[in-house]
């Protein structure tokens, strides 16, 4: 009994827990018999002796349990781990075994069975008899081996002359006789063909040399070829084509151009008569573009491509088709609805294989290719390529809203860098004209991507006409700050918690039908969403600048700076506030290195002060650079080339100074007004009178300009005239004598300015100016007297002539006498000197 008690600390939880009882260590169970080995020595062990203390803490309840999962657990593994020990070892041999009967398939062994054609075996034995060993001469032990390696698979995969084990990899470092060698070997069945050697190939093995067998002519085939051509050559000699006069050529073709035409005109008024129910004649239309008859052929073609281009303008949805899905196909609708879809995906597909068509006319032209039957020359091929660019700059301008219209940009948008200037011209004048008329902004935003992934794709090596189609995009109507309406809050409808709370029940009743009313007519609004716009074109416009900015930091050498330039100047206003300290840099180190021509510096100096009229207020930026730039360089005009520089001219100073007059000093004012004076002598007539409406604007803006108008000099100093600073030139001790000399222009408006300005400018009184001239700005006066168009305006009075015959008798200087004797001798008579004429050159 007490030996019983000595082991219950052992197996019960209240005793001491031996090392290793939470381990697992197999379904052997080595901890458990070596735990129960130690209690039973420690029991024998405390009859004699006194029990140890136990001296470590009891385990708990729940470590216990935890234990006893853990082994459960490890048990599980163990179990699942040796079953897929097993199954991968029987895998392995299955795969091995299936190996080496498919190579012994592969070498046709001998069959190893005994039982099987004994006679063979006999038969073979008695032949061997002399070479091989008799069986009664091997021991028991090494017959015994041979049949056990002959029920292995491996023995029949194995090279039994080698010592090598069963298993042993092939060695990397093997003699190439060696491989040779074993290479089986082919019985020569068929006679030896002729081979060509062809050039080897080289792989990772090694050279693979080529060869190739010697085509055999059949030299009776050839003859019997040439006999049928000998005889179809007789027979065609034996009927000659009429030969035709050039006149009746002409007449033929003529006759067949007419029937082809009408043939067109034919199949499109029946398409356009009932597009749904004969848009398959599309297709006959189409074929028509593969003309055969090379006398018409490309008239035809051209005429077609029109054709389809016109008819496809009238008949195009205003509305994108789009493809029906898998379920609105399997529902059934009815006859109208099914009729319209097959006309639609007929219309679209047609629609698509026509700009195919035009694509490829074009890519044939640009890759001075011809089709298989030489029906057109390479010549005609660009008249073709021609009338194909012109439909689609027709298509993209017509149907923007249409399907595939993002395809027609990615024609359109390369051909606009085209070296031919035509098809240049045609592309660009159609993405003007898009420009233009697109309100929304989806189609010029798809424009802009395209030009941008061009100007970056080629290196920025464009034409400049590419970037200024920028300039024709319609930005400008989007301003930064809100409208009224759209800072306004929208009208919100009640909530039926307040319509319970403020209104009646029939308050309510009337506000719902109030309401749903409302709903319908701003879903009938046919106006586009603001905020859809101003997205657009906020997304349009970040282009655009990424493309200037790339341009200004990688290639300010490019001949594409000025176009920049002139875009900045015009979008430079709707520019984020961020990028007007790193812009203005920029600007200013182009004006400072001298590389740039006077126009590009112009544009430079109109950027830079329509940032600062903008959103620039707010910073705190001196541009006097700009203007001692634009002050020292305004003698650079003249009446010759530098001309038609004066508009931007005009337009810098109506930033720089009419429209920051609160920044502007009145030194730097009365100098602009004495140079711009003295500039208006030397140029053309429209310059001038664009020069002084500027004067006019300065005059009347600041105050105290009338001082050039006096001699008497104000303050100190001289006028220094070639002084480059505006600031310190002292213009207020100098007069506008120029205004006298301007009086006597021969143009009748400078006169009249000139007039004006010399007594003040006055808006009232007889020195004011006519309100056509006055309420005109300075740009608008420069083009209207333009003499482009060899032109004066206004237009010469003429004179009329004096008749010779007539003479007043105040101016005769003849006696009376002899007046009375020529008026009775003379009678004056209508003279016909064309009929002297006729009479002359006959004799």
């Amino acid at each position: 009994m007490a030996a019983q008690l000595r082991r219950l600390p052992c197996l019960s939880s209240g005793g001491r827990e031996e090392p290793g009882a939470g381990r697992s260590w197999g379904p052997g169970g080595g901890p458990a018999s070596a735990r129960s080995f130690r209690c039973g020595y420690r029991t024998r062990r405390g009859a004699a002796m006194k029990p140890r203390k136990n001296t470590k803490r009891v385990p708990s309840f729940r470590k216990l349990l935890r234990t006893s999962k853990l082994k459960l657990d490890n048990k599980l593994k163990n179990k699942q781990y040796k079953q897929q020990s097993a199954a991968k070892k029987y895998r392995k041999e299955q795969k091995k075994l299936r190996q080496a009967v498919r190579d012994a398939v592969c070498r046709k062994p001998f069959p190893l069975e005994e039982y099987k054609k004994k006679h063979v075996a006999e038969k073979r034995e008695e032949e061997e008899e002399d070479d091989a060993l008799p069986l009664d001469m091997m021991d028991e032990d090494d017959l015994k081996l041979m049949e056990d390696l002959a029920q292995k698979a491996s023995f029949l995969t194995r090279d039994i002359s080698s010592t090598e084990p069963v298993h042993v990899k092939k060695r990397k470092h093997e003699s190439v006789i060696e491989k040779y060698e074993k290479m089986p070997r082919r019985m020569k069945t068929e006679p030896e063909k002729e081979l060509i050697h062809l050039l080897p190939i080289k792989d990772k093995s090694g050279i693979i040399p080529q060869t190739m067998e010697k085509p055999v002519l059949n030299v009776e085939e050839d003859e019997e070829e040439d006999a049928e051509e000998t005889d179809i050559a007789e027979d065609f000699s034996e009927e000659p084509l009429p030969v035709l006069t050039p006149e009746e050529m002409a007449a033929q073709r003529k006759i067949k151009l007419q029937e082809r035409k009408m043939h067109i005109a034919a199949i499109a008024s029946a398409i356009l008569s009932d597009p749904e129910n004969n848009i398959k004649k599309v297709k006959e239309l189409r074929a028509m573009l593969m003309e055969q008859d090379p006398n018409v052929a490309v008239i035809v073609r051209k005429l077609v491509m029109v054709s389809l281009m016109e008819i496809f303008k009238d008949i195009v949805p205003s509305y994108k088709i789009r493809p029906l899905t898998e379920a609105e196909k399997a529902t059934k609708v009815k006859k109208e609805t099914q009729k319209l879809r097959e006309f639609e995906e007929g219309l679209v597909s047609q629609y698509k294989f026509y700009l195919e068509n035009l694509e490829q006319t074009i890519k044939d032209w640009k890759q001075r290719k011809l089709k298989k039957s030489n029906v057109i020359s390479l010549k005609a091929y660009k008249g073709l390529a021609e009338i194909a660019v012109k439909c689609l700059c027709e298509l993209l301008v017509a149907v923007p809203h249409f399907n595939f219209h993002n395809n027609i940009i990615v024609l359109i948008v390369p051909l606009m860098n085209d070296t031919s200037k035509t098809i240049s011209e045609l592309c660009c004048e159609a993405v003007q004209k898009l420009f233009k008329q697109d309100k929304l902004g989806f189609a010029s935003l798809g424009v802009v991507k395209v030009v941008s992934g061009l100007v970056k794709g080629r290196n920025y090596n464009v034409r400049p006409e590419v970037l200024k189609v920028f300039l024709h995009l319609r930005i400008k109507e989007v301003e930064l700050k809100k409208d009224s309406e759209d800072i306004a809050p929208k009208k919100k409808f009640m909530t039926y918690k307040e319509k319970r709370k403020n209104l009646s029940r029939m308050q309510r009743k009337w506000k719902k039908a109030e309401e749903k009313l409302e709903r319908e007519l701003l879903e009938a609004e046919a106006s586009e969403s603001k905020e859809k716009k101003l997205k657009l074109h906020t997304e349009t416009l970040n282009v655009v600048f990424l493309t200037y900015f790339r341009i200004l930091k990688k290639a300010q050498k490019s001949p594409l700076l000025p176009a920049v330039l002139e875009g900045l100047a015009k979008f430079a206003h709707l520019l984020n506030v961020e990028f007007f300290d790193d812009l203005l840099i920029v600007l200013h180190s182009l004006i400072a290195s001298g590389d740039l021509s006077y126009r590009e510096s112009l544009h430079c100096i109109l950027s830079a002060f329509h940032i600062l009229s903008g959103q620039g207020d707010v910073l705190n930026i001196d541009p006097m650079k700009f203007y001692t730039h634009l002050y020292k360089t305004l003698f650079s005009l003249h009446a010759g080339a530098t001309n038609d520089d004066i508009k931007i001219v005009l337009q810098c100073l109506d930033v720089m100074l009419a429209k920051r007059r609160k920044q502007v000093s009145q030194q730097r004012a009365l100098a602009f007004l004495k140079r711009l004076s003295t500039l208006a002598l030397h140029v053309l007539p429209n310059s001038s009178v664009g020069i002084l409406a500027t004067n006019r604007v300065l005059m009347q803006t600041f105050p105290k300009m009338d001082l050039l108008l006096d001699n008497e000099s104000q303050g100190s100093g001289v006028y220094l005239p070639e002084l480059d600073e505006p600031e310190h030139c002292n213009a207020q001790n100098t007069a506008l004598w120029e205004l006298h000399l301007l009086q006597r222009h021969y143009h009748p408006t400078v006169q009249k300015f000139a007039a004006h300005l010399a007594v003040g400018a006055p808006d009232e009184g007889s020195r004011a100016l006519s309100l056509d001239l006055s309420r005109r700005p300075a740009t608008e006066l420069f083009e209207a007297y333009s003499m482009k168009g060899m032109t004066f305006n206004p237009p010469v009075p003429s004179v009329t002539p004096r008749r010779k015959d007539t003479f007043s008798k105040k101016e005769s200087c003849l006696s009376e006498e002899l007046q009375q004797h020529i008026s009775k001798t003379v009678t004056h008579k209508n003279l016909d000197f064309a009929k002297h004429l006729k009479e002359s050159s006959l004799s």
